[in-house]
């Protein structure tokens, strides 16, 4: 009986329909006041498409023509790479190109010590009829390369790096463990494959540059583009992050945590994450552990087999006659079905546990990029949030600056209105009442238009004093003295660095929201094709399983139905009957109701 599925609960948000339409993002509320933003959000396509997303990637604000890299050209998003290409930017873009035959082998792993101290071990890759040789770190910084110059795509993964309990048992063979050789090796050419059969990242030169002879990787790392690359990858542009040194707009963005909730969440990928988080709890926890607890046990039957098989031959020699010949048979029957389930165990290695393995770290991949596409919703909001915040201060500084301008004309006004002489009689009624070193009143308005904290000049010097404030005015005026601060130039100067920054922040809004749309849409595109890719892994795995088991199946009917011809031969025991003779009697023959009578007369 079927268990039921683990994924019944949640639909699958990456199954496209008939025609390959995804839903669109014109549901994230982005600024309508730029007409330049990209449009392109769903897939109109019968095949899901990035080809406008790759052709027309959105422009910051500003661009350096230098740093900007041309991206490949798609007309489709197959899942396969794109062989109707007719530019190549090398030999190895040609080869990966020139059909659907085209693949890469990792031919070897041999021990070396070229261009390093202590011994490694590099695995020889041949494309076409060229070989180059990497070592395993290569392998892992040309995927963290391509993660960084990618990050709105799926990029597949490499097998793990040994663990502490690996070195711990082995100490310093772990390196050099054949069946991990073995295991790296089948596992990096998938890796390389598939790449090579990726629409987007089969184009990219720095892939072709590892695949080429006699090309230092080190010089690759210290080279455009993956030299230009910036620390954070949330602060650069997501159709080409080379070029964040040349938009000074995404360094206004805020570096938002995974953590982080968002105000307006899309529907669409809350359901993607809630898929894979199933999908990948579903394979690294209960199929994997499963798979490890079948593999144990087929690998225990194995090694019991192979004793027995030895036990029974070594009784064979024992023994005489047919006996011998059965017994020897059936020891061979078991040693061939101890061969047969470690051909099994290899084959399922690589025909069933490396592939699963490969898709929970899948799993985590897509989480990662779910993860950098919440990242930058969230950026979105917070710098809408900043931009209202600084605009709301820009109120406030401009209201007061036409408070103070209000006042200012108000008392210009009051001092046109006053004869001289009259101004003059209170200056000097001023001065006989308050003595040396006290202002006089047209010396207050002035000061007034400078602080608006100062109080009305129309206030009487006395009961300034009685409150407490003419020394507070006071010390405020000894400060401005001395610190040579004007408040008007003061308020001013908030204004105009206030309006910089919400021009820097408008800017940033529109890169943000550019961002958000082509981080989408390309991230439901890839999403699309890894889905079809895996529907079309699993049914690979699933049939190469079963035809495993079934050639399992005839090997060991075909030992054993020879060893029972040989069991056969055996002469029955002497106490029973021949077997002819018991397969010749049937049950109530007139041969046991004739015996009863015969009995009785012998007793009489």
């Amino acid at each position: 009986m079927s268990n039921p599925s683990p994924f019944e609960e949640v639909a699958n948000p990456f199954q496209t329909d008939d025609i390959g339409h995804t839903p669109s993002t014109d549901s994230i509320d982005l600024p309508s006041d730029r007409d330049s933003a990209p449009q392109n959000n769903g897939f109109d396509q019968e095949a899901t498409s990035v080809a406008t997303l790759q052709q027309s990637p959105p422009q910051s604000p500003s661009q350096s023509p230098t740093q900007n890299r041309p991206p490949p050209i798609r007309t489709s998003f197959p899942n396969h790479a794109q062989t109707n290409k007719v530019e190549f930017c090398c030999g190895r873009d040609q080869y990966l190109h020139s059909g659907d035959d085209a693949e890469i082998l990792i031919i070897d792993a041999v021990k070396t010590t070229d261009g390093a101290a202590s011994p490694y071990i590099a695995y020889v890759i041949r494309t076409g009829s060229v070989e180059a040789r990497r070592r395993y770190s290569e392998f892992e910084s040309l995927r963290n390369g391509l993660a960084k110059l990618y990050p709105t795509l799926i990029i597949p993964p490499i097998p793990s790096k040994q663990s502490l309990s690996d070195y711990a048992v082995k100490q310093t063979k772990a390196k050099e463990d054949a069946t991990m050789i073995s295991r790296r090796k089948r596992m990096l050419q998938v890796f390389l494959n598939r790449i090579a059969r990726h629409p987007i990242l089969s184009n990219e030169h720095v892939f072709h540059r590892f695949l080429e002879r006699d090309v230092s990787w080190s010089e690759v790392l210290t080279s455009p583009p993956l030299s230009q690359l910036p620390k954070n990858i949330l602060k650069a542009p997501s159709h080409n992050p080379v070029e964040a040194a040349s938009s000074p707009a995404y360094e206004a963005l805020p570096s938002p945590s995974a953590s982080q909730p968002l105000r307006n969440p899309d529907q669409r990928f809350l359901d993607s994450e809630a898929f894979t988080n199933k999908f990948a709890t579903h394979l690294s926890g209960s199929m994997e552990k499963v798979t490890r607890r079948t593999m144990k046990r087929w690998s225990e039957y194995a090694h019991e087999h192979a004793e027995l098989g030895a036990v029974l031959n070594a009784f064979s020699l024992s023994e005489t006659g047919s006996l011998q010949s059965a017994l020897e048979k059936t020891g061979q029957a078991v040693d061939a079905s101890y061969m047969a389930t470690t051909v099994l165990l290899q084959e399922l290695e690589q025909a069933w546990t490396e592939p699963l393995h490969e898709y929970s770290q899948f799993a985590a991949i897509i989480k990662k990029l779910l993860a950098y596409r919440h990242q930058k919703h969230v950026q979105y909001e917070m710098t809408q949030d900043s931009l209202e915040a600084k605009r709301q201060v820009l109120d406030e500084y401009e209201k007061n600056e036409a408070e103070a301008r209000r006042l200012e004309q108000a008392l210009n006004r009051g001092r046109s209105a006053v004869p001289e002489t009259t101004q003059e009689e209170d200056e000097n009624e001023g001065q006989s009442d308050h003595g040396p070193g006290t202002s006089s009143f047209a010396s207050r308005p002035s000061s007034m238009t400078r602080s608006r904290s100062l109080p009305s000049s129309s206030d009487p010097p006395r009961s300034r004093k009685t409150s407490g404030y003419g020394f507070l005015s006071a010390l405020s005026y000894s400060l401005h003295g001395i610190m040579d601060v004007d408040p008007e130039a003061a308020r001013r100067s908030n204004i105009s660095k206030t309006r910089d920054t919400i021009g820097q922040l408008e800017d940033a809004l529109h890169a943000s929201a550019q961002d958000l749309k082509y981080a989408s849409s390309t991230i439901q595109a890839d999403l699309d094709r890894f889905q079809r890719m895996k529907v079309a892994d699993l049914r690979d795995m699933t049939i190469a399983v079963a035809k495993l088991h079934r050639e399992w199946c005839q090997k060991n009917l075909e030992v054993w139905l020879e060893a029972k011809k040989e069991i056969e031969k055996i002469e029955p025991h002497p106490n029973q009957p021949p077997p002819e003779l018991v397969n010749a009697k049937e049950p109530g023959s007139d041969e046991s109701a004739d015996a009863g009578p015969s009995r009785t007369n012998g007793v009489h």
